[in-house]
């Protein structure tokens, strides 16, 4: 199929590169002066109105007809929300008709201005884009957006697509933060100044090369001049504990400056019950079991600040400034965990107890400035882009860990351990960038740039020993680990759009620095490598209502910086986490061939080769009845599957989305605990996730939102995690002129979220059962205000569209 691609782009190439027949060119605007991308574009004769061609506006609002003969013609150009242009023009030489603007389509109806809405969700070229401004969700965080977001996985403390970790996006902005900070980020931003989600599987090579699948989160802007704002809140009850949020939004804008800034703040309780049984092995014969059962408590009240300010220099040149900050301070980040372990023998006697109480206080500080300088040149669409960026991330905890061993039936302890842990890690990331844009005709556009970074991170970890309430050094388990890393990139693309094809390929280039240095063990590992990442894009319109595309990309995914601490840090006197200082970055090679017919309903079959991917893998050690969570690359992973998307209208007021997903994980690793044995675990599975939009009364102001999720059992590295499932309802009713919403929610109906993992293999044989408070009752509130008019949400419903372009020139 490829190869079919390939040749009929030459033949194409070659057959508009000696056409002897004439060009007709224009741009599509609108009245604001900016572009409307997939405008509809039909030539006819104009003396019976014959078809002669059709075509679609490109990201620039650009079109072109080659080989046009001589004659008099029509052109129809005609987008949702807009009314028609039509122009007759004589052709008897190539022809230019310059920037054709579109009037916005208004109807009127009992005195209320109604503009057409785009559906929920879209599936453009090389993203799926899911609008959630003014949905039922935009009072929730941006974590539960991302929950009900088309392919995304939010589960068990982690975000995933296509089984693969996303890069995380603000505004095309690279979030510089460990998966588990970016998941406090966005839980402790509100949702509703989120205007869409784009999930980019292939990213152009523009983007950098760590990671896979890019998560880019758009944030809504003011379009008018002068000052509004909103307050927001919700309120979450779980099975245990209250969960609160509450901030406020607010923009200003002059002819010159537009700002906007939002401040959150999120105190929460969270509540989980877990179940872990070991069975401890040698000679394949169970010699030991221990079975524990954990409560946890964490109490967390992160304060979010997210800003943006842009400023016009002159008709050319622009200055834009953005940060976003997150604070989790010492007093109001506590987790406590109490857990009790029953420890059996082989003939499964109960031997012994002990139980563990583990407190923990920990304080974030997360900093993150980016400046930005846009100049554009006087050739229309070529511009200069050059950003600097700064992280300041400081991360500091304590934990004290007391256990007691008891002999069953006794109540005294027949012995004592205490143990203390402070451990800090500060993270200082510089990284400056340059990207050049030049559209070489209508049709045609070239992309360059660099980026050069530089990440300097220091983590300490002190343990001391408590006897008798004094405090003495276990320096054994007490290190300082430096690392410095230097990453220099280079890349270029080129674009082409023809009548019914379109193809864009890049080539990105990484070379990679690093140094690690262990104090207490006075060791130091360095390593350095350069890699390329290709990316293919190829796209065939059949017809107006069908077209068939195929990608090939290839990503990095370097480990992350707590991934590399070589140090042990005990969770209690039985379970430690460590990490590994000579991980290996995990090269993807991904294949995508997709087909969407009708519009609406897209089937993607794809390919994923993992080399060397790094895991957090769980391994019993069955001499020193030892839990080891070790930081380590697996040998590979190969994912192979097939998805099915649509968004289609059922009868009026009822729109489905559909996302099913049939795929085939499999994991080759080597086994730490069991000799180093290459072990391989596979398995078939399905995700599937249908979510109902119904509106209601003669405004549509009420609207209802019901999600089902359901996926069997997957595998993650060696270990199988259980099916689950899940029903969401969320209603929302707006008030005055859509300046003030309600929502009232609840999520896992049937509390049917909660799972269980088993890993299962060789000598190794642990399982452990999760209970948290996935079903939640919500209610949610937002309330707008200042300069507000119908003729601003006009505007703001064309940006929604616009950003069809947007995403795609990222």
């Amino acid at each position: 199929m490829l190869k079919k691609f390939l040749f009929s782009l030459i033949y194409l190439s070659f057959v508009f590169g000696y056409s002897q027949g004439f060009v007709i060119q224009g741009r599509v605007m609108d009245e604001q002066n900016l572009p409307i991308a997939f405008s509809n574009v039909v030539l006819y004769v104009s003396e019976n109105l014959d078809y002669v061609y059709g075509t679609t506006t490109n990201e620039k609002g650009v079109f072109q007809f080659d080989n046009v003969k001589t004659n008099n013609y029509t052109i129809v150009i005609s987008y949702l929300g807009f009314e028609s242009n039509t122009t007759d023009f004589l052709i008897d030489k190539d022809k230019n008709l310059g920037t054709i603007v579109l009037i916005e389509k208004v109807e009127t109806l009992d005195n209320v201005t109604i503009i057409a809405k785009r559906p929920t969700v879209k599936h453009l070229v090389d993203r799926l884009v899911f609008n959630v401004e003014n949905s039922t969700l935009s009072n929730n965080n941006v974590l539960d957006i991302l929950k009900h977001t088309p392919g995304v996985l939010v589960h068990d403390g982690k975000i995933s697509v296509k089984q693969s970790t996303p890069t995380v996006y603000i505004n095309d902005r690279k979030v510089h933060l460990s998966s588990t900070e970016i998941q406090q980020l966005l839980e402790g931003t509100s949702a509703s100044n989120i205007k869409s989600i784009e999930v980019i599987t292939n990213p152009p090579a523009k983007y950098e090369a760590e990671g896979g699948v890019v998560l880019n989160i758009i944030t809504s802007k003011n379009i008018i001049a002068g000052y509004n704002g909103s307050i927001f809140g919700n309120y979450k009850q779980g099975s245990e504990y209250p969960k609160y949020a509450l901030g406020t939004s607010h923009f200003f804008k002059t002819n010159k400056l537009n700002t906007y800034i939002n401040y959150n703040v999120s105190p929460r309780k969270d509540y989980r019950h877990n179940y872990e049984k070991i069975n401890f092995i040698e000679d394949n014969q169970t010699t030991s079991s221990w079975e524990t059962d954990y409560v946890r408590t964490q109490q967390t009240s992160n304060h979010t600040v997210n800003a943006n300010l842009d400023y016009q220099l002159d008709t050319n040149n622009s200055l834009g400034f953005s940060t976003n900050m997150l604070i989790s301070p010492r007093e109001n980040t506590k987790r406590n965990v109490n857990s009790l372990t029953e420890v059996f023998s082989s003939s499964y006697t109960l031997d012994s107890l002990f139980n563990t109480i583990n407190r923990v206080v920990d304080e974030t500080f997360n900093f993150a400035f980016t400046l930005d300088f846009v100049h554009k040149f006087k050739k229309e669409g070529e511009k200069l882009l050059v950003s600097a960026h700064h992280t300041n991330y400081d991360f500091s905890s304590f934990q004290d860990v007391q256990t007691g061993y008891f002999l069953p039936n006794e109540i005294n302890a027949f012995r004592n351990n205490n143990f203390q842990t402070f451990s800090n890690q500060i993270i200082q990331l510089y990284s400056g960038q340059a990207d050049y844009e030049l559209p070489l005709n209508a049709s045609a556009q070239f992309e360059a740039g660099g980026k050069v970074s530089k990440i300097n991170s220091e983590s300490k970890l002190r343990q001391y020993i408590v006897e008798d309430d004094e405090k003495t050094d276990d320096i054994e388990n007490s290190d300082t680990f430096l690392y410095d890393e230097f990453n220099y990139a280079l890349y270029a693309s080129y674009s082409k759009d023809w009548d019914d094809w379109s193809m864009k390929f890049g080539l990105r280039s990484e070379y990679t620095d690093i140094v690690g240095n262990s104090l207490a063990t006075n060791t130091s590992n360095e390593s350095n490598y350069i890699e390329f990442f290709p990316s293919l894009y190829v796209l065939n319109r059949l017809n107006s209502n069908n077209e068939i595309y195929f990608n090939y990309n290839r990503r990095i995914y370097r480990p992350r910086y707590n991934e590399l601490n070589p140090f042990k840090y005990f969770l209690n006197d039985n379970a430690y986490i460590t990490g590994d200082p000579n991980l290996k970055p995990q090269i993807d090679d991904v294949l995508t061939l997709g087909y969407t017919f009708h519009e609406n309903y897209t089937f993607e079959l794809y390919y994923r080769f993992e080399n060397n991917p790094t895991l957090q893998i769980t391994f019993q050690d069955n001499e020193e009845k030892l839990i080891k969570y070790i930081n380590t690359n697996i040998d590979n992973s190969v994912s192979y599957g097939l998805d099915f998307t649509t968004y289609t209208k059922v009868i009026d007021r009822w729109n489905i989305y559909v996302l099913s997903s049939l795929f085939y994980y499999e994991n080759k690793f080597y086994a730490l605990e069991s000799d180093d044995e290459l072990t391989e675990i596979n398995k078939w599975s399905f995700y599937g996730n249908v979510v109902n939009y119904f509106s209601f009364l003669k405004d549509e102001s009420l609207t209802l939102d019901v999600s089902y999720l359901f996926i069997t059992p997957m595998i993650d590295g060696p270990t199988e995690v259980s099916s689950r499932q899940g029903l969401d309802i969320n209603l929302r009713k707006t008030f005055w002129q859509n300046k003030a919403s309600l929502s009232l929610g609840y999520m896992d109906v049937f509390n049917t979220q909660n799972f269980t993992t088993s890993t299962k293999y060789l000598n190794q044989d642990v399982f452990f059962k999760s209970i948290m408070e996935n079903r939640l009752f919500t209610i949610g509130f937002n309330y707008k205000f200042g300069n507000r008019s119908l003729r601003t949400n006009q505007k703001e419903i064309d940006l929604e569209e616009r950003d069809r372009l947007n995403s795609k020139n990222n």
